[in-house]
């Protein structure tokens, strides 16, 4: 009974859907964790690619004093009480004048489980163009431009990486559709799928506390996991059970996202897929795609305030 519940809760990640994160099998040592917090000690900020048929991108010129009349891709800082998705959609809508669907997670890109950013693909479904006409505090205008020819200057140059990833996905999509998947947490974990292959057979790692589950780790705030990243959580998790220096551990990817937003319950968990192998390369199998997981130690945007 125990193998099929196991079974189900894989083929669950796997497949893009989320579990409820019921407690964590790694946490940092020293004092409990604080719940996660929006403006007290996360930030979230969600970012949108539009393409159109023409090969075009959706830009919108900042209002914002420090980079006034720079280009950049709708973003901004979710705020408490709201979905990734609703975030998405109000900022589109404030400073784009759309509605919009997510189609895609893209990429998430971090610096350390502080600052997280969510990048997708989404499609307009509806509003007006904003013009310099209905210029306010949250944008100037928006326009679409030629992918190869876009205004200057830009506010960062950080969006040609995301443009180029979206065309890419367009013309032949490495991983399946990730949308987040609306469940409460308290904590930034990860849930691992952390795979072994040897010869035809993969293995998986299983927590084998209470019932067998995939294990969980929890990320720490202390300044080592900052500028670790979010990986310092996986890799603690692992030197918790097995014996690294005879191993090489690579995070391929996300499998999914899980975060609900209402309720103070601004924890977010990621399904991770992770493989370990031995040092000898014969052993590597290629895995499943996943979204891209980034961990972007360079210096923000000067105007990332909001974004």
């Amino acid at each position: 009974m125990a193998s099929e519940g196991l079974a189900g809760a894989l083929a669950a990640v796997l497949g893009g859907r989320g579990l409820r994160v019921q407690s964590c099998d790694s946490k940092p040592a020293g004092e409990p964790l604080a719940p996660v917090r929006l403006r007290k000690n996360v930030c979230y900020v969600v970012l949108a690619v539009f393409l159109n048929e023409q090969d075009e991108v959706l830009l919108v010129q900042e209002a914002k004093k420090e980079c006034r009349g720079s280009w950049y891709l709708p973003a901004g800082r979710m705020e408490p009480g709201e979905t990734i998705v609703e975030a998405l959609q109000r900022e589109v809508k404030e400073e784009a004048g759309l509605h919009c669907e997510p189609l895609t997670l893209l990429s998430l890109e971090e610096r350390g489980p502080s600052w997280i950013r969510f990048v997708f693909l989404a499609r307009p479904t509806g509003g007006i163009l904003k013009t310099s006409k209905e210029a306010d505090a949250e944008s100037l205008q928006a326009g679409w431009y030629p992918r190869t020819s876009l205004p200057t200057p830009l506010r960062a140059h950080d969006i040609l990486h995301l443009v180029e990833l979206a065309v890419q996905y367009r013309q032949q999509a490495r991983h399946p559709l990730v949308l987040p998947q609306e469940l409460p947490c308290s904590l930034i974990c990860q849930r691992l799928v952390a795979t072994f292959t040897s010869v035809q057979t993969v293995w998986v790692l299983v927590g084998t506390v209470g019932m067998p589950h995939l294990p969980i780790t929890a990320c720490g705030f202390a300044p080592m996991d900052q500028r670790g990243g979010i990986k310092m959580a996986v890799l603690r998790l692992l030197q918790e059970c097995l014996t690294l220096h005879h191993l090489a551990v690579e995070t391929k990817g996300l499998l999914g996202l899980q975060h609900l937003g209402r309720d103070q319950t601004d924890g977010i968990c990621l399904n991770v897929l992770v493989t370990v192998a031995f040092r000898n390369p014969g052993f590597c199998t290629a895995p499943k795609e996943t979204v891209p997981l980034q961990s972007s130690r360079a210096h923000r945007p000067s105007c990332a305030r909001g974004q």
